[in-house]
């Protein structure tokens, strides 16, 4: 059997966009039992200079999501970054999770060999072939923002594991 972008990346994404809903149901519970505000989770980060809570979810979406646009060369929905609960970040996982099931799996093989322009900060792009895009960028960044969201709430006590971020690993 070959390696393909369905295999290499989205099972992955999809398995880890699971956990991490499934995560933010435990968070809820957690900051409900020790009667702290949803605004304080949501909010918080792990150095000063990082992105939110909130934002890490939303950018684990945005990588998943972007990389079947690019790679596909299909519509990229805009998604805008509105969350402000756990509930309207799992809804945002929940279209993630939609739009990549219905990737078109022989579009993104064929996305591998073309090139994929993307912004890189406000006022730059990069081009890149589809295959160095999804293995140097996507698939890296995806999970940079994945663990960093599971890392804020290990750091602020929350009791979540690795067996929580690997969730749904070992059912396929």
């Amino acid at each position: 059997m070959s390696l393909t972008v369905q295999t290499a990346a989205l099972s992955g994404f999809a398995q880890t966009l699971r956990a991490l809903d499934a995560i933010l149901d435990k968070a809820a519970e957690q900051a409900e039992s020790r009667k702290i505000q949803p605004e304080v989770v949501l909010n918080a980060r792990l150095a000063p200079d990082m992105l939110p809570f909130t934002r890490q979810i939303q950018l684990c979406c945005d990588f998943a999501k972007n990389a079947v646009a690019r790679l596909s060369g299909g519509d990229n929905p805009r998604i805008p970054d509105e969350e402000k609960s756990f509930p309207e970040l799992k809804a945002r996982i929940a279209r993630t999770l939609a739009f990549v099931a219905a990737a078109d799996s022989a579009a993104l093989e064929a996305g591998l060999t073309r090139d994929v322009t993307f912004p890189r900060g406000p006022s730059a792009t990069v081009t890149m072939t589809g295959e160095a895009y999804l293995t140097r960028f996507a698939i890296p960044n995806f999970y940079f923002h994945a663990a960093t969201a599971h890392g804020i709430l290990r750091h602020n006590g929350f009791h979540i594991g690795k067996q929580d971020f690997l969730l749904g690993v070992f059912d396929a």
